[in-house]
């Protein structure tokens, strides 16, 4: 099916954002509504829900369905809203998909099929039919990490030329892979950057936006590196990448044995900065108080 014209496209600082629970863990509406005009305030230009800093493997479908008509409602076409939708199977990322069609959403966000780690004829096919199905844009979630593979750029340069994709999240850790993305789908495919750490480098080399967890944590800094890199100012963004560097190496080094999990330190630096966000869903959960005050050192030496 085509892309209907009447979509926002979604670009920039796109917040994967968290989702906010109460204390028994079902989904805190006024929460999720101070958290979303934090984000909007902040800097963020596109929203995407129910990915996996939102803890959409945590939630059953009828819990994702909620949480999309609430965020959709809610945000009123303010700023284009992107909704993770991926499943395993196809006829329920089909289902999940188009009732984020049917109450707001510009596009889905749609991991590759994991854990059975499928062929990719079916791959291919999985995402094929699927356009069938929406007259939204549709986002490939490209993590080898959290789905055992990816697609090559000639993959996806193939669903960009028969028109079944039309953004891509790219997650592997590579920048160069979004010069290469840009360089053979030109302005056919929107390449949003998805691996923190690397973010600058992926901005430089032509990403049309951020989609990750940091903007979600850090929106007014990261938009702060993305302004820089979009005007090509190198200097400035340098300046910005120093700004939230040890930050990042908190975030991405300084672990035992996978302790603290990034989930935990998400919601705590939400926290640290003033939102009552609660806690990830178990069997995550609470930062102890030395990472906690690790978090308020990082943010108060940051700008």
């Amino acid at each position: 099916m085509k892309v209907k014209d009447t979509i926002k496209k979604p670009y920039g600082i796109c917040p994967a954002s968290m989702t906010i629970w109460n204390a028994d863990q079902t989904y805190n509406k006024k929460g999720m509504e101070k958290y979303l005009t934090w984000l909007l305030d902040n800097g963020a230009q596109s929203i995407s829900i129910c990915g996996s800093t939102g803890e959409n493997i945590a939630m059953n479908m009828e819990e994702q369905r909620e949480i999309i008509e609430h965020v959709s409602g809610f945000l009123g076409g303010q700023v284009p809203l992107v909704c993770g939708t991926g499943r395993y199977d196809t006829l329920n990322t089909i289902k999940m998909s188009k009732f984020a069609q049917d109450h707001g959403a510009d596009c889905v966000m749609v991991i590759l099929p994991f854990y059975l780690n499928p062929h990719k004829k079916a791959v291919m096919q999985h995402f094929r039919d699927l356009r069938e199905a929406l007259d939204i844009e549709i986002m490939v979630y490209n993590n080898p990490w959290f789905a055992g593979y990816e697609l090559s750029v000639q993959e996806v340069k193939e669903l960009v030329d028969d028109g079944t994709i039309q953004c891509i999240k790219a997650a592997h850790g590579d920048p160069n892979r979004v010069h290469e993305l840009k360089y053979h789908c030109k302005d056919d495919l929107t390449v949003f950057y998805g691996h923190d750490y690397a973010a600058m480098e992926g901005l430089l080399a032509g990403a049309d936006g951020w989609l990750s967890g940091f903007p979600a944590v850090l929106p007014k800094q990261c938009r702060r590196l993305q302004d820089a890199c979009f005007a090509k100012d190198v200097d400035a963004a340098i300046a910005a990448q120093n700004n939230i560097q040890p930050y990042i190496d908190y975030f991405f080094y300084d672990k035992v044995n996978g302790v603290p999990h990034w989930q935990e330190i998400c919601k705590y630096t939400l926290q640290a900065q003033g939102l009552d966000v609660g806690l990830p869903r178990k069997p995550l959960g609470e930062l102890d108080d030395a990472n906690k005050k690790k978090i308020e050192k990082l943010l108060a030496d940051m700008e």
